[in-house]
């Protein structure tokens, strides 16, 4: 009996956290764990309420679609329920939710797919008679919603009067169920107002999205610059007959709705999988945001034999990507120090997994980010991790707080060389260690002296530099160049064809133009650009020293922070004496002339993949040489995308803007200035 009453309570408290966490996301647009713990937490009540059928109650979340009602909106009943799916984390649980559908249908009948992207945004409604709009509401608790109608008039996706013909006569009454999303660029500029008009950050576009719905002034939801995208419908009476979730998608599109140019339709289930694995590796370079592919069952008498249940349709379900976020608490917050002396305050986290890693730290950027964030020790946090970049912090859970937090104080002294840390100006937002000898410059300065798009190094990577330093063999870049074989022999695993290979590769860096150099030397704020621009301008590292600002700013993409900075730079004693040293090593201080002439003034180009014949920076110095630009990001204005082996979301990019592509050959032609 004891036994029965404890698993009740534990029920009950399950309950008691969902409907929190439900009210958090849904009324308040402010959630405080992860989807995929959210799912874990439904999981685990699901379980236990199987188990013990007897203590399943009328009101329990499993009983109905999460959701409610706010406050201050009318309500509207949907016509027809609008059902949640259900969710699979791996292609096995895929393939177990594909046998079940095939099992619920005759023997050896086949299934074709629809899949589409799964829009991380805010479900609605839109309902249209006789081919006009007349109400939109959100999705609430499934049953019954929010009818945001104004709100959703503002939103340019889709029409308020259907385009139909004689030949395609709109349905008597129509309901479509769409997601209304906000760009990442409108997100991010919309937390900028909020954090600047001191209002609480939304946690990522979803929650954007959904508070923005709920608005009570339709010219304040104009301005979140909202969008749609149509995915299905509930009720559709009259009209062309429409047997497919395809030909449902193609005709919507006809009618004027927006509808995702990614959908796809798919034969097997193998089409399927390739598909989910294709948008989990390219998600990052879409504007919106996904976590993950819906997959349906394309045929309709299909899907109206297979059902649903009381909470999921059996004939879709969603393959969800590695959650991209996930909450956890702060342990302590400490300070590195980067290759410029710049001091990063870093969050030790308690472990947590995020878009399939665990996460133990994450980047706060900088001190005025803590504050900005109302960072303090012991914090519950949510956290973000997009594609391989580091994990940030995005948002405090003040309603998590115990009392026990601690106020994050900024250090007076640099956590390596115990040197004054200050910032150089009162308006910067850095702080840097004062001590140019400081080690942890040295470190991370020499890594980056020797990578690739600096002075190409080839074998003096981290733990090479690691042991230069721990061996006490070098002070200064230019040291680097007065080793001999004798003293490699002293690094760990540096035989004789590695040490030679090491003392090649640093003779041939000797050679590298100005521009390299340059950018090698880790000039704050002069970037691989501004060096090049540099180098063209005037020719020699001498007159470079020799000038001052005034002659850098009047270069037109050089500004006065930058123009300050290098003049600053090159006025320190220790940095003129480096130069004097790499001199004495026989390095090479001037730019070469670029006489090719401006064949290409005007020209953009952007590289993404393998080239054969050049690495990038080459070909970049090629048509910078040619007058050309280099970018690193594909628009409308890019004149030209060569594409290498394996390209990335660049050429997908120019291909929907229409830009011109150029396989390698066609690269050469026009720098060659062949036919």
């Amino acid at each position: 009996m004891q036994k029965d009453k404890n698993t009740a309570r534990e029920i009950e408290k399950i309950r008691d956290e969902i409907r929190h966490h439900d009210y958090r996301y849904y009324v308040l647009s402010q959630p405080e764990i992860s989807d995929k713990e959210y799912d874990n937490l439904f999981k685990k009540l699901k379980d236990l309420e199987q188990r013990h059928p007897d203590l399943v109650t009328p009101d329990s979340p499993t009983q109905r679609v999460s959701g409610e009602v706010l406050k201050g909106l009318k309500t509207v009943a949907h016509r027809v329920k609008m059902l949640s799916l259900d969710n699979t984390y791996s292609f096995d649980e895929l393939r177990d939710w594909s046998e079940r559908a095939h099992k619920g249908l005759a023997k050896g009948e086949k299934i074709e797919y629809v899949v589409e992207l799964k829009i991380d945004g805010a479900s609605i409604s839109l309902t249209y008679i006789n081919g006009r709009l007349t109400s939109g509401a959100t999705r609430g608790d499934g049953e019954v919603g929010e009818d945001v109608t104004l709100n959703l008039k503002t939103i340019p996706a889709f029409p308020l009067k259907l385009l139909t013909s004689g030949k395609n006569p709109p349905p008597d009454t129509l309901e479509v169920r769409g997601e209304v999303y906000m760009t990442k660029k409108d997100f991010e500029r919309l937390n900028k107002e909020r954090a600047k008009a001191g209002e609480a950050l939304f946690a990522n576009p979803r929650n954007s999205a959904a508070g923005s719905l709920k608005l009570l002034e339709p010219r304040l939801v104009t301005k979140r610059k909202l969008s749609c995208f149509i995915h299905s419908f509930g009720i559709l009476e009259g009209g062309k007959e429409i047997k497919t979730q395809w030909d449902f998608l193609e005709t919507a599109g006809k009618w004027g709705f927006w509808v995702n140019p990614e959908n796809k339709l798919c034969r097997d289930l193998d089409e399927v999988i390739r598909f989910c694995e294709k948008w989990q590796e390219k998600r990052e370079g879409l504007d919106y945001e996904i976590d993950g592919i819906v997959v349906k069952v394309n045929s309709f008498d299909q899907q109206r034999r297979l059902g649903t249940t009381m909470k999921s349709p059996r004939w879709a379900c969603a393959y969800k990507f590695p959650a991209k976020q996930a909450t956890t608490r702060i342990k302590d917050i400490k300070v590195q120090v980067g290759r410029t002396g710049v001091i990063t305050p870093v969050a030790e986290l308690e472990p947590v997994e995020c878009a399939g890693v665990t996460i133990k730290h994450a980047t706060l950027h900088n001190f005025d980010e803590i504050k900005r964030l109302g960072v303090k020790l012991g914090d519950k946090i949510v956290l973000e991790r997009a594609g391989e970049v580091i994990p940030k912090i995005i948002k405090v859970i003040e309603s998590a707080r115990t009392g026990k937090e601690k106020e994050f104080k900024i250090p007076k002294k640099c956590p390596v060389c115990n040197g004054e840390i200050a910032k150089e100006k009162e308006e910067d937002v850095a702080y840097r260690c004062l001590n140019s000898s400081c080690p942890a410059h040295l470190e991370r300065g020499l890594i980056h002296f020797a990578s690739r798009l600096a002075m190409d190094i080839e074998g003096l990577g981290d733990s090479a530099v690691e042991q230069l330093l721990k061996n006490d063999m070098v002070k200064d870049f230019a040291d680097i160049y007065f080793l001999k074989k004798e003293d490699l022999f002293k690094l760990e695993l540096f035989k004789e064809k590695k040490a030679q290979n090491l003392l090649d590769a640093i003779k041939t860096s000797k050679s590298r133009p100005l521009s390299r150099l340059l950018f090698a030397l880790g000039i704050p704020h002069v970037g691989e650009k501004a060096s090049y621009i540099l180098a063209g301008r005037f020719g020699t590292l001498d007159k470079i020293m020799s000038s001052g600002k005034e002659d850098f700013t009047s270069i037109h993409e050089i500004g006065p922070v930058t123009a300050e900075n290098i003049e600053k730079f090159f006025s320190q004693e220790p940095i003129k004496n480096l130069i004097g040293k790499l001199k004495k090593a026989g390095l090479n201080m001037t730019e070469p002339k670029r006489g090719i002439g401006d064949r290409l003034a005007g020209k953009t180009f952007v590289f993404t993949g393998e080239l054969s014949g050049y690495t990038r920076p080459q070909a970049e110095e090629i048509v910078r040489g040619l007058g050309a630009s280099a970018s690193s990001s594909v628009s409308a204005s890019t004149s030209y995308v060569v594409a290498g082996e394996n390209p990335g979301s660049k050429y997908d990019k120019a291909k929907k803007l229409g830009v011109k592509i150029l396989g390698e050959k066609e690269f050469r032609k026009i720098i060659e200035n062949k036919d």
